[in-house]
């Protein structure tokens, strides 16, 4: 174990990809809290300020809308309703217990209106606020709806992968443990799977588990078992005549113990790289899938749905509403590419 860390830290690469896999998962998890609109899916909608530029500031006024007690458990998990209704402004002035405000409408375009403020002071009313990445089209923030769609990625990984490597190591250890009929069945069955484009699968199984949040994860899990499957077999046909695995059957060891207990934990390596590998193709996939509309739903985000929402501002005058999510794409598909090709080299025999 100390040899496959020291192999695996001298590797820069993955260890980097490893650093922005923690940082992912750290980001899903607190995503409500580190997110600039904590709103539940960042749905903060401000049409005034819609499709703004990276680094837009402007200056808020809050008004209270009513008193939201959110516990700390339900914020982590679906973000708190927001309890200020936030009004765009370019400048204001106090008046008594009133203040009046130049209510921001569009550039050059504002709208002279007044609130009452009493008992409140100016910093409890007035708020400035920058949109580091820009606004889109509903004038919700960027960066909020980046951080909140990590929770999308990393989860289809994560049930893609479960899901893929539970179908996977079952069907292949038994094709490769028992050979004959079983194995002409299994790889049959394999070869069926293999034949069918993964996008048509996945079409497939959506239509038939309906478009949503779950649905997109199971259907993207059950199409990437067949890769973990082949390798498995092939594992496993070539661990099975080792001596170690005949003194189990001498010992009287039945065949699922020495599945369970002496083969599969020795063919471990080669399936962890393969789990990193489907990952990846994981988010790539379910990326896809909300890009072309059968995948996540609005408003949930999830970056292939931002950049279905946002992709015809690429050749316009903000690119960047765009581009943000792809780039958060390849550097997450990325990461997990790293650490599976380190992850090989660390658990690799040769000296």
């Amino acid at each position: 174990m100390d040899r496959f860390w020291r192999k695996f830290f001298k590797n820069k690469g993955a260890v980097a990809g490893l650093a922005i896999i923690i940082c992912a998962l750290l980001m899903a998890v607190f995503a409500y809290y580190i997110a600039p609109d904590g709103s539940p899916n960042a749905n903060r909608i401000i049409p005034e300020i819609a499709n703004r530029k990276p680094g837009f500031s402007i200056y808020f006024l809050q008004l209270k809308k009513r008193d939201v007690s959110t516990g700390w458990l339900e914020k982590l998990i679906n973000g708190a309703s927001d309890k200020y209704e936030f009004i765009p402004i370019t400048q204001y002035e106090r008046s008594g217990d009133s203040i009046i405000v130049l209510k921001y409408i569009d550039d050059g375009v504002t709208e002279r209106q007044s609130y009452n403020a009493k008992g409140q002071t100016d910093d409890l009313l007035i708020t400035k606020k920058t949109f580091h990445l820009g606004t889109d089209k509903f004038g919700r923030d960027i960066v909020s709806r980046l951080i909140i769609g990590v929770r999308v990625s990393i989860g289809v990984g994560i049930i893609a992968v479960v899901i893929s490597l539970s179908i996977g190591i079952m069907l292949g250890a038994l094709a490769g443990y028992f050979k004959g009929w079983v194995d002409d069945v299994i790889m049959w069955f394999i070869n069926i799977i293999w034949s069918i484009p993964t996008l048509l699968l996945v079409f497939a199984i959506t239509i038939v588990l309906g478009k949503g949040f779950w649905q997109v994860f199971m259907a993207v899990g059950l199409t990437m078992w067949v890769n973990v499957a082949r390798l498995v077999r092939g594992q496993v046909l070539a661990v099975r005549e080792l001596e170690y695995v005949d003194a189990a059957r001498v010992l009287g060891f039945s065949n699922a113990r020495i599945i369970t207990r002496h083969i599969l934990p020795n063919i471990l390596g080669p399936v962890l790289v393969i789990a990193a590998g489907n990952f990846a193709s994981a988010i790539v996939i379910e990326a896809g899938l909300s890009f072309l509309g059968v995948g996540v739903q609005p408003p949930q985000p999830s970056w292939g749905l931002m950049i279905k929402e946002n992709y015809n501002f690429i050749i316009t005058n903000n690119p960047m509403l765009a581009l943000a999510p792809g780039i958060a794409i390849m550097l997450l598909v990325l990461a997990f590419n790293l650490l599976g090709n380190g992850l090989r080299d660390a658990l690799s025999v040769r000296v």
